[in-house]
């Protein structure tokens, strides 16, 4: 169960169906959310159209909290991947959630440090690194060694910022090279040493 479990305690989620937009890039943020079941995807949108993957939201995940912290407009856009059930949570309601449950405050503080950081990395490599080496440090993030990672080449691809095409090249060149097996809608990571060498290029 997510350490954030208690943020839908009296509350009843809303269901988002995949392909629904859940929170808008530019929109106040007035709002966060806790992803209660299902998966989401983060993503920048250019004025030209472009867009960008930031990362996956999985079950258990907060989502739009940043800018609901800062109280700026939001940098990003929210989208469900699949079917998910999503509580909203307002700044009363979290003021009550915290009398109740004060110790909440300090792991929600660390998720928002590693959404920062989050951010920066992806400022990084977008500037500087290849999508092999993004794919890399990707894996190495989320994947265990020797443990399943349930994904797909088209959620990778998302999360680092290519195409499937380029995500289905790059998994075929790491088995190659001993890194990893590919199962059905997972891999798994065999060689984290190996691996590491690839994320540093």
């Amino acid at each position: 169960m997510s350490i954030f479990a208690p943020l839908a305690e009296g509350r009843h989620p809303r269901i988002y169906h995949a392909g629904q937009v859940i929170y808008l890039q530019g929109s106040a943020a007035d709002e966060f959310y806790y992803l209660m079941d299902g998966t989401a995807r983060s993503f920048i949108s250019s004025p030209d159209g472009g867009e960008r993957s930031l990362t996956l939201h999985h079950t258990g995940d907060l989502m739009g909290e940043a800018s609901f912290f800062d109280e700026c407009p939001r940098v990003s856009s929210g989208i469900a991947v699949s079917d998910c059930k999503v509580v909203s949570i307002d700044r009363k309601s979290l003021d009550e959630i915290f009398c109740v449950h004060p110790d909440l405050a300090l792991p929600m503080l660390q998720y928002l440090a590693r959404t920062v950081r989050m951010l920066s990395q992806h400022v990084d490599e977008a500037t500087f690194l290849p999508a092999a080496q993004r794919l890399a440090r990707h894996l190495l993030a989320h994947a265990v060694e020797n443990v399943p990672f349930s994904c797909t080449h088209e959620e990778l691809g998302f999360a680092i910022g290519t195409s499937r095409v380029t995500v289905n090249r790059l998994l075929s060149e790491f088995m190659q090279k001993g890194i990893l097996q590919t199962g059905y809608r997972s891999l798994t990571v065999i060689d984290k040493h190996k691996l590491e060498n690839e994320s540093v290029g």
